[in-house]
Parts: structure tokens; sequence; C-alpha cells
């Protein structure tokens, strides 16, 4: 979190796109809840203050859509006995579908 906060997402999304694309035929994501902040996303297992916001995560994925590279996905660390209303469920739905090209805004 420290690098985006002193870089900024895009720059550091590009150069995880570039570092992760080098040789391969494209890319797994794993989609861990736990980095974005749990006011965003209150049902995972390990909530830590700090994380990124529901913008800069939409913002991620939809990067990546835009690289057409990914092949594959997973969504982990969501606890729906932690969730409140849903929530983290509802923004993890959001962020696929931002990674598979659905624009939010």
């Amino acid at each position: 979190m420290r690098e985006i906060d002193e870089r900024g997402l895009r720059a550091v999304m590009d150069d995880a796109l570039a570092l992760a694309g080098q040789g391969t035929d494209g890319l797994h994501v794993s989609l861990d809840m736990d980095w974005i902040d749990p006011d965003e996303a209150p049902g995972v297992g390990t909530p830590v203050r700090g994380g990124a916001t529901y913008r800069e995560a939409h913002l991620a994925m939809e990067m990546l859509a835009d690289a057409g590279r990914m092949v594959s996905m997973d969504v982990v660390e969501i606890n729906p006995v932690l969730d409140l209303y849903s929530r983290t469920a509802e923004l993890a739905v959001g962020l696929v579908g931002s990674a598979f090209g659905l624009r939010i805004l």
C-alpha cells in the first residue's frame, strides 16, 4: 500500500502488469479481498485499515481488463459470517465484472 500511496495505483499496476506478463501466455489473478479497506469490504478474514478504496480496487480490475491478458481468476478471503449485509460479496461480484470489462462509472 505504501508504494500505491507514493506512486499511485496506475503506475504500480502498469509495472505489475508488465512484469507479470513477461514471457507468459497470460495472467492468473487471485483477487484477495483482504487488500481492500474494511470500510468497503468488512467480510474478510484479515481486515486491515488503510487498504484500497472502492474506486482503487475497481481501477485495478479495469486496468487488468484493458491489458487483455487475464486467462483465469479466483476470488478469495470472503467470510460470509463477518460480512455486513453481503457488502463484501457484492463488491467482489462488481470487481469480477470490472476485471472482465464492465465499467462502473
